[in-house]
């Protein structure tokens, strides 16, 4: 009630530091670079997004479903499966023994990504995004199998897209660190503070690394299709690590928060 009897000025700038007020404070202990009351600068809101610890779980759910599906799945069929030249899809296309298992191998790899998109709250929004997206993707690969005979375009796509987004997010997701600060007053610390709080893989050196790695995995699938040679060994190779870089850049975010 004090601040509807103020000015106008007087009770607007009132209102913004309540504001901030509420958000200065973390699990009943003053944000870094608050003052005594708790109010803390724009900057260093912003530094204090955290991975939810629940983000492990699906991130590293999804490399357990992925490959222990398509273990299992192989493992079904009835007329032999030669993991180096048959690929994943195949053992959830249309006529294939048991192919439930693989298609909710599927199903949980895409609930897994958008889930650890939604976790992931230091990462860029666009990187955020583009892995929610490759989620959808990937489930549209269960829900648009494979004929038992021929191929489905509408298969082709969804694979390419889900392929495609889990190859470029890192570079999305980048946090790109701001100039070298002076070191004295707020604008120094908060841009050591911001650099110091980044895990290692939501850097820039390591994401360019990350989507270059991914990205040449996912040609080698391409061109294998081309040739036909290794087709099953280079998709794993290009869906495993893919499913992997999410759990590499969850558990260094979190290392980087217990510090």
């Amino acid at each position: 009630m004090l601040i509807l009897s103020l000015a106008p000025a007087t009770r607007r700038k009132a209102a913004a530091n309540l504001k901030i007020n509420r958000v200065g404070w973390v699990w009943g202990r003053r944000a870094p670079g608050a003052d005594r009351r708790g109010w803390a600068g724009a900057d260093t809101v912003r530094d204090m997004r955290q991975v939810a610890r629940w983000g492990l779980i699906s991130a590293a759910t999804a490399p357990v479903a992925l490959i222990g599906g398509w273990t299992l799945a192989a493992a079904r069929q009835s007329g032999g499966f030669d993991s180096v030249t048959d690929t994943i899809s195949a053992l959830a296309a249309r006529g294939a023994t048991d192919r439930w298992l693989m298609t909710s191998a599927l199903v949980v790899l895409g609930g897994c990504h958008l889930t650890t998109a939604a976790a992931l709250q230091p990462a860029g929004r666009t990187g955020r995004a583009i892995l929610a997206f490759g989620g959808v993707a990937t489930l549209g690969v269960a829900a648009f199998p494979l004929p038992e005979t021929g191929s489905s375009t509408a298969h082709k796509v969804v694979a390419g897209l889900a392929f495609g987004a889990l190859a470029v997010w890192p570079l999305g997701a980048a946090v790109r660190e701001s100039g070298a600060g002076s070191g004295a007053g707020p604008a120094g610390q908060h841009q050591a503070q911001s650099r110091a709080e980044v895990g290692w893989a939501l850097r820039p050196r390591a994401s360019v690394i990350a989507s270059g790695t991914l990205l040449a995995l996912v040609g080698w699938f391409v061109v294998s299709q081309q040739h036909d040679v290794a087709v099953g060994l280079a998709e794993r190779a290009a869906a495993g690590a893919q499913a992997l870089w999410p759990l590499a850049v969850v558990a260094s975010s979190l290392r980087h928060q217990r510090r």
